[in-house]
């Protein structure tokens, strides 16, 4: 059985903190629940996260401050940034993907977290095994 991946989510807001925990949880993910930037980037710092998903404001360290620190640690880390006060989100980011909140079916949101934990996993081993045969070929 293969690992589950570890997301960090982080929200101030209990409740959508509480929902996407579960929608996470359902999935198969393991889930770090930080109610805030500061534990958030305590429990990053911890090592084990695959990837994170927060929200843009929050009082302390917002979630642009904690994408900022995330990649600085590890920057092959993605991030997503999802945020219900701004609809096009325009000032100078380093998350993989922005979601406004409210504007996305749960299952869009699954799915660019898929994409992003394989792109940062990399093309399956089977591929990579085939390319290094036929290059040696």
């Amino acid at each position: 059985m293969k690992p589950k991946r570890t997301i960090l989510c982080v929200d101030d807001n209990e409740q959508s903190l509480s929902i996407r925990k579960v929608l996470l949880e359902t999935r198969g993910y393991r889930v770090l629940a930080a109610n805030g930037g500061e534990q958030a980037l305590e429990i990053f710092k911890q090592g084990g996260v695959d990837l994170v998903l927060t929200d843009l404001i929050m009082p302390g360290v917002d979630g642009t401050k904690l994408i900022e620190a995330v990649k600085s640690i590890s920057p092959q880390t993605p991030a997503i940034l999802i945020s219900g006060k701004v609809r096009i989100y325009d000032r100078d980011t380093r998350a993989d993907v922005f979601l406004p909140k409210g504007m996305y079916a749960p299952a869009e949101l699954l799915e660019r977290i898929r994409l992003l934990l394989v792109r940062k996993r990399g093309p399956k081993r089977e591929q990579a095994r085939a390319q290094r045969a036929s290059s040696v070929a």
